[in-house]
């Protein structure tokens, strides 16, 4: 990694990272890699918008695991759908494989991660 690109501990300590529950999720219409998230973070829900839908043809199979989210981006808007958040998740290019980073069911929906 180049020395420009590497970050400070407190540019890190910035990046708000909380575990949430997805609720609902469905394909955008008119978008081939874009689900709507419905994501609960125990005190709220957001709108959360991802290019994960290709890795997900049922989109419902997403319902009830609980991931990592960043939380604290400044809202998009991705085919007139306000996303406010990003999915943590893993793509191997090399092996073409896809993982959402998963959450054990012990951890509380909204839980801070650091």
């Amino acid at each position: 990694m180049e020395e420009s690109q590497k970050i400070s501990i407190d540019d890190f300590k910035k990046v708000e990272i909380k575990v949430g529950q997805i609720k609902s999720a469905e394909k955008v219409t008119g978008a081939d890699k874009l689900l709507r998230l419905e994501v609960d973070f125990g005190d709220h829900a957001r709108q959360i918008v991802s290019g994960i839908a290709e890795y997900y043809p049922n989109p419902e199979d997403l319902v009830g695991k609980k991931c990592p989210f960043v939380t604290n981006l400044q809202p998009r808007v991705l085919r007139g759908l306000e996303s406010n958040g990003m999915i943590l998740a893993v793509l191997d290019r090399t092996n073409n494989k896809f993982s959402l980073l998963n959450i054990d069911d012990e951890i509380s929906v909204g839980a801070l991660i650091s």
